[in-house]
């Protein structure tokens, strides 16, 4: 069976995105190596999951530096599903996480809009 095991982000720097979605997303550091030419193999996913993890990938060029933030042209484009929304909500608030509108209660679950360290959209989301 296949599955996705890993998401490529760019990014500017290893140390601030490693902050950011450790700290202010909860996320656990699974792999931080040093390729010995300047770049490293960074892996972080959802605490507790075994699930798809992101490979945060610093920019090397100015092409790729351009796409910081701008991966999925505005839109959201991660989905970070949790089982307790007002829990999750309110810890990331408090860490800095900015989010981009009040939570919303729809029919498939409750949801709100925020912003990674860069300006990607992600929605927290607890499904029903």
């Amino acid at each position: 069976m296949s599955h996705i095991a890993l998401i490529a982000l760019v990014v500017r720097n290893y140390d601030e995105a490693i902050a950011f979605y450790t700290d202010a997303l909860g996320f656990e550091l699974v792999e931080d190596t040093d390729r010995g030419d300047g770049s490293r193999w960074v892996v972080v996913r959802p605490r507790g999951t075994g699930t798809a993890s992101l490979l945060l990938a610093r920019a090397k060029n100015e092409a790729e530096r351009a796409s910081i933030g701008a991966q999925t042209g505005g839109r959201v484009g991660f989905f970070l599903h949790t089982e307790d929304f007002a829990v999750d909500h309110a810890r990331m608030t408090a860490a800095g996480v900015r989010f981009l509108e009040e939570p919303r209660h729809e029919a498939y679950g409750s949801v709100a809009v925020f912003e990674d360290l860069y300006g990607n959209r992600w929605d927290l989301l607890q499904p029903v």
